[in-house]
This record gives structure tokens, C-alpha cells and sequence, in this order.
């Protein structure tokens, strides 16, 4: 759900509120065209649309926290985080997404879900359905969303969904490999590790199947002798 953002602006205000007031401004106005839209793919589009207008205010708000080692609570910044991931951009997402997690910023009120369980749970998601469509995820994206929320607190069944993203990806590795690659055992090892660790946290996150079959291929072949 898109909601709103209100704003005011000074005669007397300093070129920085004022470019701060005319940046949420046009949120203001994006939330309330989206509110209008009822089809999530269509909603995706405007927001693809939407976002280069973003792009200075954006630039100017890692720039300066690069430089000063602060971040900035707003409602801009994590909103257009979202939006990037929405629309799949996950890489330009990125340096947004180490920004409101390195500074704790909180996302409005309007998503209703902490900023690591968001962030977790969307690219695992996103990732979730390229697998499935048998479609290509960056495997670093994964690594790095993993290594950035290590510590959050959130939701089991949230942080299953990366730990069964990140060990399809490396099944999917594994299960490449000819059954006499020396490579083999230890690829199947590796992708058990995240996939059992999702089982642990959650029971139904649906990975058993998955599990038995790396297990599979690190059995000792059967003697028939």
C-alpha cells in the first residue's frame, strides 16, 4: 500500500529545505498517481518511470553520508530502495539498501515491516521466482543481502527464504557438475549447509526435496557385485 507525505515550505527556508520540501513534494505526488493504480504490474511500470527523477537527491544523499560517515532519516531514500527492488533493479538497489541498513534507517510507516525483514524478504522472494522460471539471480546480491542482515533480528521464516534462495543457487551449481567431477562432493556440501539451515528455521520453507537430492550425490554409489 502507497501512502502519503506531507510537506511545507518556508519563504525564509535555507536552499537545502527547500530542495528538500520540492524532493518530497514529488514523492508526495507518486504516492497518491500510484494509490490510483490497481494492477501490480502496472504500478511496477510507473515506478520504473518514476525513478530517474530520483536519481540526483539520491546521489547527493550517499555522497554526503560518504563523506560525513552520517546518514539521514527520510522517507525519499528507503522509499526509492524499495522501488528499485520492486522493479528488479537490484543492483543500483544495492548502495541503497548498505545506506539504510548501515545508518538504521526506518522505512515509513506505510510498509509496515522493519527495513532488514523488507530487504530480506523481497530479494529472496525476487530470487525465489528465478529459480523457478529457471532464470539467472545474482548470486552476489544474495551473499551480500546475507552478510549485511546477518545480525538483524527478524521473522525465522523471512530469514528461511534467503538461506533457501542462496542454497538453490548453489544446488543448481552442484547439480551441473558430472557425477565424476572431483568438484562435486564439495559443491553438494556447500549448498546443504544454507538449505538445512532454512529447514531448521522453518520447517515448511520446502527444501527437503531439495536436500535429498545433494545428499543423494554424496552417497557412495551402491556395490551390485
Amino acid at each position: 500500500m502507497e501512502g502519503g507525505l506531507a510537506t511545507s515550505l518556508d519563504d525564509n527556508a535555507s536552499p537545502a529545505d527547500r530542495a528538500q520540501a520540492t524532493i518530497n513534494m514529488r514523492l508526495t505526488h507518486d504516492l497518491r498517481r500510484l494509490k490510483e493504480i490497481q494492477s501490480i504490474q502496472l504500478k511496477i511500470a510507473a515506478k520504473r518511470e518514476m525513478l530517474p527523477e530520483y536519481r540526483s537527491w539520491i546521489e547527493g544523499l550517499l555522497d554526503a553520508a560518504e563523506e560525513t560517515g552520517q546518514g539521514v532519516q527520510d522517507e525519499v531514500l528507503p522509499t526509492i530502495m524499495v522501488w528499485l527492488i520492486d522493479v528488479g533493479d537490484f543492483h543500483d538497489a544495492m548502495p541503497l539498501i548498505e545506506y539504510v541498513l548501515r545508518y538504521d534507517i526506518t522505512l515509513p510507516t506505510r510498509y509496515a515491516r522493519s527495513a532488514p525483514a523488507l530487504i530480506v524478504e523481497e530479494i529472496a522472494t525476487a530470487a525465489l521466482k528465478s529459480q523457478l522460471a529457471n532464470e539467472a539471480f545474482d548470486f552476489e546480491i544474495l551473499e551480500r543481502i546475507e552478510e549485511l542482515t546477518e545480525a538483524c533480528d527478524m521473522h525465522d521464516e523471512i530469514r528461511a527464504k534467503l538461506q533457501k534462495a542462496i542454497g538453490f543457487e548453489l544446488a543448481e551449481r552442484a547439480e551441473a557438475l558430472d557425477k565424476a567431477d572431483p568438484a562435486l562432493p564439495a559443491a553438494a556440501a556447500r549448498a546443504l549447509v544454507p538449505l538445512r539451515r532454512a529447514q531448521q528455521l522453518h520447517d515448511r520453507v520446502g527444501a527437503k526435496d531439495k536436500i535429498k537430492r545433494l545428499e543423494k550425490l554424496l552417497s557412495p554409489p551402491s556395490n551390485t557385485d
